[in-house]
């Protein structure tokens, strides 16, 4: 079994349904985004907060990805960073709990990063992302011995705030022999970005990205989008929601058509945990097909759920689905 080592903001989600849009306007979050708050808003948040239903669960891209490879009986690591306080011991236990490899830097005085999360009544999330602690990692943080051992690194684009960091983390990885996977993170963040991501993406093997994300990047329909992608990476997937996905390599173009009978209730990890199927059965020699069908499986039932987590009887049965061929 390959191993996969994820590299990300390690935050906790604060997960909010809301009862309309109306919240997001009077907080000046645009639906569908994600903004990077200061402390200021991060407390204006808070206080709209009160008196909704809050749950919290661990996030971060790169972290959603590995917990469910991990979920999969996948090994798999992390590297990041959190604070010195409840939410960063709740999230290193959490990733204990989960077999997780983890090299997680404390850092002293910052507070963990918390991604307030929004949840519209149609499954559309919204993120007001307090980094703190997570933004700390640096490139001379990156140690080589970290790397050994796997078969591909999985990087989050929301780590794009260090341009040093993203350009270290991949020439560590080329060197050690390690396929490369990146996550285009936000449409708002590859559109502020654009220039950066055209300098990283051709070191890139996989890139992963939503339609808003894809057409961010090319002004491309997802089919064309995917395409083009394709040309600058070995393999491209566009995540299309409701739709499924199109993954392009070289010649080949598959639509996944989504898992039959999801019905989807908040849509938050749903490309994470994509990703995560998608990977575990590239890094082990799966077609491209049964990779995406692996990919469909595990973000069809997360989007049944409010949050990153699956309970272990869901859990036994995608393992049951996923390796019954």
């Amino acid at each position: 079994m390959k191993r996969i080592l994820g590299i990300g903001n390690a935050l906790v989600d604060a997960l909010t349904l809301i009862p309309s849009d109306k919240i997001l306007s009077e907080l000046n979050l645009p639906k569908g985004s994600m903004q990077l708050i200061d402390e200021t808003r991060f407390a204006d948040i808070c206080a709209r907060q009160k008196g909704l239903d809050v749950k919290c669960t661990t996030g971060g891209s790169a972290c959603n990805t590995v917990l469910a490879v991990a979920n999969l009986c996948g090994e798999a690591g992390l590297i990041g960073c959190i604070g010195k306080d409840r939410a960063g011991k709740f999230f290193a236990e959490n990733c204990r709990a989960h077999h997780i490899n983890t090299h997680l830097y404390e850092h002293p005085t910052l507070p963990t990063g918390i991604a307030n999360t929004f949840i519209s009544t149609d499954g559309q999330r919204t993120f007001g992302t307090f980094l703190g602690a997570a933004a700390s990692l640096t490139a001379e943080m990156l140690q080589k011995e970290w790397f050994a051992g796997y078969a591909l690194v999985h990087i989050e684009g929301y780590l794009v705030q260090n341009h040093e960091l993203l350009r270290h983390a991949i020439q560590m990885a080329k060197e050690c022999g390690l396929l490369v996977s990146l996550d285009l993170a936000g449409y708002n963040i590859v559109e502020a970005e654009h220039a950066f991501f055209e300098q990283l993406l051709p070191q890139v093997d996989i890139v992963f990205a939503n339609e808003e994300e894809s057409f961010a990047y090319t002004r491309k329909a997802p089919r064309e989008a995917a395409r083009a992608l394709a040309e600058i990476c070995d393999t491209a997937v566009v995540k299309i929601g409701s739709e499924g996905a199109i993954v392009a390599c070289g010649e080949e173009l598959i639509h996944q058509p989504p898992l039959p009978g999801a019905k989807a209730i908040d849509t938050t990890a749903a490309g994470d945990y994509f990703a995560a199927g998608f990977l575990h059965g590239f890094a082990n020699g799966h077609s491209l097909p049964d990779c995406a069908v692996l990919g469909t499986l595990l973000a069809g039932n997360i989007v049944q759920v409010i949050g990153t987590a699956l309970s272990e009887d869901v859990w036994q049965d995608i393992r049951r689905r996923a390796f019954s061929e």
